[in-house]
């Protein structure tokens, strides 16, 4: 994994913890073999796999929340709540700095059970920061996602592919102006993004969008409706 220099707003002890996550989820990661995906649906394979992403991107897109002062983030695809820490921290960080008696939220969504338990656990265990402003959606993210969404000002899809463009566009009306999306692997997975990256590139979709040179390639949007 590559050392990057920790964050200095995040807690030592939270710190302490997304390495800990993060090395599991590598050393996870690893461990899978072509058998595994021959012989398993995907479902099976990845329902007690991490999937985290990035430790590098996971930290960009933390500075990306405390640059546009975001406080409503929503995340697809949460799994065991690695990345999550950090928009939830983030958040928590921007309501601090506008005097703390703003609201803020990180919608996580997940359709595991199991996963979702274990997201609660590493949240628990970083502390109320973390933990008080995750608002966690079990079950079909194109279900619970369809009520009390509102002023999105960055949504982070890290999901199944082919769930990434409906997420989108059930999302998207509910986009604040400059809002940013963010999908993960979009030059490693870019066959099956094919639409998705069809419908932000067209020229009457409202977004402005650049491919991030990240390991797999992340695609960063931002919302700017005429």
């Amino acid at each position: 994994m590559t050392t990057l220099r920790p964050l200095p707003e995040i807690p030592a002890h939270i710190h302490t913890i997304l390495q800990r996550l993060h090395s599991a989820s590598l050393v996870q990661e690893a461990s899978i073999t072509r058998d595994d995906y021959d012989s398993h649906s995907r479902d099976d394979l990845m329902r007690d796999k991490f999937i985290a992403l990035d430790e590098d991107k996971s930290q960009y897109i933390y500075q990306l929340c405390r640059a546009i002062n975001a406080t409503q983030v929503i995340e697809a695809g949460t799994s065991f709540g690695v990345s999550t820490i950090y928009w939830a921290l983030a958040v928590t960080a921007n309501i601090k700095a506008g005097g703390g008696n703003g609201k803020g939220r990180v919608i996580a969504t997940e359709n595991e059970p199991t996963k979702a338990e274990k997201a609660r656990q590493h949240w628990q265990e970083c502390g109320e920061e973390v933990s008080g402003v995750i608002e966690l959606r079990e079950g079909d993210l194109l279900e619970t996602l369809k009520e009390d969404v509102r002023d999105v000002d960055l949504l982070v899809l890290d999901i199944w592919t082919p769930m990434a463009l409906p997420t989108l566009k059930l999302v998207q009306p509910h986009l604040r102006h400059g809002a940013i999306i963010l999908a993960d692997n979009t030059v490693k997975a870019a066959e099956n993004y094919k639409e998705y990256l069809e419908y932000v590139w067209g020229p009457e979709s409202g977004f402005i969008t650049t491919t991030l040179p990240f390991n797999g390639g992340l695609e960063m949007s931002v919302y700017l409706p005429k």
